[in-house]
């Protein structure tokens, strides 16, 4: 049996991955850090293994982790990091961990051009890929000058927010004033100690485009489309529904290629007023809507292990699973699903209230976190959110 190591359990998903290799006949050792609350995997009926890596020293301590099972297996075990943080410390030290374990992640070089918004505009607009309009200011002119001047609505955003901690809702401003927008310049330019990107507003539907690639070559990918995202004034994706869009998938093995990137990636595009998509930004690592690659039975979780373990054994490298055809599927988060209804109806959007609560008492609906075979995850995860509430 061959085993992959999966880190940073405590994300939701995690769980597509533990519970996708395991029923494939994969064992799952599922990791997490002293300290983190909640691991979401060490309660899956799935769970192979579990083991708390300690607070200081983690990366060492998953290093012997994976260099204990290759010596007792006499075969390296896939590793599969599902966090940022943890990605970005594999990708630094992928010579050391090759000796110990399969990776199939990007290199330094990748990940920092798909964590910049800058890079990835550029790269935009040199391959044809179609991106918002940007807005630069005067050299000296003062922001309140500057978005004077700016079409508004517009978009004020750092070129890596998530490297400074923020929220996925908390990396952009919609600024609708002036006053709005020099003062998310100002804070972002504080924060970062660069000048912010500034983008058009688009006001059309989110898509993206996920990828598993190799030496830039795209090995699968699953497209879908937004449905609701929580909060409602600019979260993550709280329901979303696989679509089937050759455009973006071509637009993304475009980045693919010319980076030479491998690993997994999630493309994000948003329609303008002409409908048509651009490219708004790329998260290379594991995206907040993974679970969809189970609830539609893409495989794209036992090929990335695959891929890995092959990379890690290359004298015993395992035939590549077959992918899937292509399978129309709705997925929602329940809980966060549920909230985001509530927040439309504040709003007054009761169309989408309904909407949610539809797909919530709907069976062909897939959950992206609960299971009834695999509950108790999904309880934990709810126990959690209650206390959020109450704190």
């Amino acid at each position: 049996m061959v085993t992959a190591v999966i880190t940073d359990v405590h994300y939701r998903m995690s769980l597509a991955l533990i519970r996708d290799l395991s029923r494939a006949g994969v064992r799952t050792v599922c990791c997490e850090r002293e300290g983190v609350p909640a691991p979401l995997g060490f309660v899956s009926k799935y769970a192979g293994e579990t083991v708390l890596l300690p607070r200081e020293g983690w990366l060492d301590a998953l290093y012997d982790l994976c260099a204990r099972l290759a010596e007792g297996e006499g075969e390296r075990p896939a590793l599969l990091p599902v966090g940022a943080a943890t990605l970005t410390a594999l990708s630094a030290e992928r010579g050391r961990f090759a000796a110990v374990c399969g990776l199939c992640i990007p290199a330094p070089a990748q990940l920092d051009a798909f964590n910049s918004k800058e890079t990835v505009a550029q790269l935009g607009e040199k391959l044809g890929v179609p991106v918002p309009a940007r807005y630069t200011p005067q050299p000296g002119e003062a922001p309140a000058a500057f978005f004077a001047r700016l079409p508004l609505p517009c978009v004020v955003k750092p070129l890596c927010g998530e490297k400074f901690g923020l929220s996925a809702a908390r990396r952009y401003v919609i600024a609708r004033t002036p006053e709005e927008g020099a003062a998310a310049f100002e804070r972002f330019r504080s924060l970062t100690g660069e000048l912010p990107m500034v983008q058009e507003y688009l006001p059309g539907g989110g898509l993206g485009c996920s990828v598993l690639a190799e030496e830039g070559i795209i090995r699968a990918s699953l497209c879908h489309r937004r449905v609701r995202e929580y909060p409602v004034s600019g979260g993550p994706s709280s329901c979303c529904v696989r679509v089937d869009r050759p455009d973006l998938e071509a637009f993304a093995a475009r980045l693919v290629s010319e980076t030479g990137y491998t690993g997994l990636a999630m493309f994000e595009f948003k329609e303008g007023v002409d409908g048509q998509p651009r490219l708004l930004e790329v998260n290379p690592r594991v995206w907040g809507t993974f679970p969809l690659t189970r609830a539609s039975k893409s495989g794209i979780p036992l090929l990335w292990h695959t891929l890995s373990w092959n990379r890690g054994n290359p004298d015993r490298a395992l035939p590549l699973p077959e992918m899937s055809p292509f399978r129309s599927c709705k997925m929602q988060f329940g809980p966060s699903d549920l909230m985001a209804g509530l927040g439309y109806l504040k709003e007054g959007r009761p169309d989408r209230t309904l909407g949610a609560l539809a797909d919530f008492l709907n069976p062909a609906v897939k959950d992206g976190l609960w299971e009834w075979g695999d509950p108790k995850p999904g309880l934990m995860y709810c126990r959690s959110l209650l206390k959020k509430e109450k704190s």
